[in-house]
């Protein structure tokens, strides 16, 4: 019988921008050039585990002045190193992207993959298979807080071709994508 193995990322050393305010921090904001956020207070909590399908994450922490994603600007992740098959994505976007992740392995290779991550406007449909993780109901605007506009955060993968041990993944250097949490997981029958 096969076996499912997570192993949830700590990001936190990466985190370089703040995505998620409250009603009296809307200016801290940093998902787009307009300054917007995703509301605080409709966000999965940090203390536990957040499973949007079987998938779990570790939701970044959140409040005000705080650094709650990572914005790619080619930053260095380091993975415990195993055999993986899928590296999963909380992620979102300004307008949809699609960019290259380089995944290293122990024996030196070299592997491009396509993330590909949708926008995070609710009036944008998920533009690859994408699962909706996270959508609020709301909108923060650096000054004011708009209802009825539903940002959303997706979760993607990342396949991992080889049979070799992963030890750390290059993001691209594209400051439209945010990721919130990265789980690493393999299916145990390699």
């Amino acid at each position: 019988m096969a076996t499912f193995r997570a192993e949830m990322v700590d990001l936190s050393a990466c985190f370089n921008n703040t995505a998620a305010t409250t009603r009296e921090t809307t200016g801290e904001g940093g998902l787009n050039v307009w300054r917007n956020s995703f509301p605080i207070e409709e966000l999965p909590g940090a203390a536990e585990v957040f499973r949007p399908g079987a998938v779990p994450f570790r939701f970044p922490p959140t409040g005000p002045g705080r650094l709650d994603n990572v914005v790619c600007a080619g930053q260095r992740i380091d993975l415990r190193p195993a055999r993986y098959d899928w590296i999963y994505l909380l992620a979102c976007a300004e307008r949809r992207i699609e960019d290259v992740v380089h995944l290293h392995y122990r024996d030196g290779s070299v592997d491009e993959e396509w993330l590909r991550v949708s926008d995070f406007w609710p009036a944008s449909p998920p533009r690859f298979g994408e699962l909706e993780a996270v959508r609020c109901e709301r909108i923060h605007f650096p000054r004011h807080v708009q209802p009825g506009i539903g940002p959303r955060i997706w979760q993607q993968r990342l396949p991992v071709p080889r049979q070799e041990e992963l030890v750390y993944l290059r993001l691209p250097d594209n400051v439209a994508v945010h990721i919130f949490a990265m789980t690493a997981v393999s299916n145990g029958w390699r």
